[in-house]
């Protein structure tokens, strides 16, 4: 029998789907089976329900951003409408987005951008708007070309650059460190120990 666990995974956009694989490629114990994507929360929303009765066969990763919600467990009632997850389902939330665990990796994260680390907060579950705050450190980057790709551009009404998630994605893949970052985020903290420790439970 193969000592890795199966998985689906299920996410919101291209981002979220390089630090799920990386978080599992982390942990050695995973093998990802199908994928996902939402482009965007209401995708995962309405098919929570199918997600978590399909677990019962085959364990799910789901990943979502809390946005502007109180907090992880009232988005993740309110999205289960009081149904019990099941065993094999892990829903993590990251507060308040995806980016929020990026920038945790506050070392690597300012090397990248080439700007002092000095202007990523230790607790970046607190910053109420991450791609924002983010996309605010690229401006200072001395890296034009990262500039031109993360930040949109002057007179632009999108909130992120032309290139955005390909060199976010790309700085994941390869130097993001979920273990560094985890300290710097409560809630990428937990997700990782709900990974770590996960046994499913397979039906007889």
């Amino acid at each position: 029998m193969s000592p890795h666990i199966p998985i689906n995974i299920v996410f919101e956009d291209d981002l979220s789907e390089a630090v799920i694989r990386k978080i599992l490629q982390g942990r050695g114990r995973y093998e990802v089976g199908r994928y996902f994507k939402g482009r965007g929360f209401g995708y995962i929303k309405k098919k929570i329900a199918g997600f978590n009765e399909a677990a019962k066969g085959m364990p799910y990763l789901v990943l979502t951003d809390l946005d502007k919600e109180e907090c992880a467990p009232a988005l993740i009632q309110d999205w289960m409408k009081n149904v019990p997850l099941h065993q094999n389902l892990l829903f993590r939330v990251a507060v308040r987005e995806i980016e929020s665990w990026v920038l945790a990796d506050c070392d690597n994260f300012a090397d990248f951008l080439d700007v002092g680390n000095a202007v990523i907060p230790d607790n970046v579950d607190a910053i109420d708007d991450p791609k924002e705050y983010l996309v605010n450190l690229a401006k200072k980057s001395r890296k034009r070309k990262l500039r031109d790709d993360i930040v949109p551009k002057k007179g632009s009404t999108a909130r992120q650059g032309p290139n955005y998630n390909p060199t976010l994605r790309s700085f994941v893949e390869e130097s993001w460190d979920p273990d560094k970052a985890m300290h710097n985020s409560p809630s990428l903290k937990r997700a990782i120990k709900a990974v770590k420790n996960f046994q499913p439970k397979w039906a007889d």
